[in-house]
């Protein structure tokens, strides 16, 4: 079954939190995003019982290996989107604003293509 839109947000968002450095929490989750604390709680514990994150006795969450891999393909996602409307002409802050939109959407064979896109465009310079 696929993900909500709000779980890969927030899957996302751990991740990103995670490759800064420091140990995540569940208040870092509401700095980041700007969701309430109450929203936030729902969302880490529907997380943790459909085993994509692990939360320790001291509150610190970690992706687990489905969370990771997840949180990873997401990231992939907005990463390629975002290059690819750069290239043709859009702000980074716009492209990257669109491309989270887009990311929760496209179709696997889209994605595909605009990655073999960039990726192709990459190896070209």
């Amino acid at each position: 079954m696929k993900m909500q839109e709000s779980g890969e947000m927030y899957l996302e968002t751990i991740l990103l939190l995670t490759k800064r450095g420091g140990d995540v929490r569940s208040i870092d989750i509401v700095n980041e995003m700007g969701f309430s604390k109450p929203s936030i709680s729902r969302a880490v514990n529907l997380l943790k019982k459909e085993g994509y994150i692990d939360i320790d006795g001291a509150g610190r969450i970690t992706l687990t290996e489905k969370g990771l891999s997840t949180a990873t393909d997401i990231y992939e996602r907005h990463q390629c989107i975002s290059k690819l409307l750069q290239k043709i002409g859009v702000s980074p802050e716009t492209a990257s604003k669109d491309a989270c939109r887009i990311e929760h959407v496209i179709s696997e064979e889209s994605f595909e293509k605009i990655k073999e896109f960039i990726d192709n465009e990459n190896g070209a310079n």
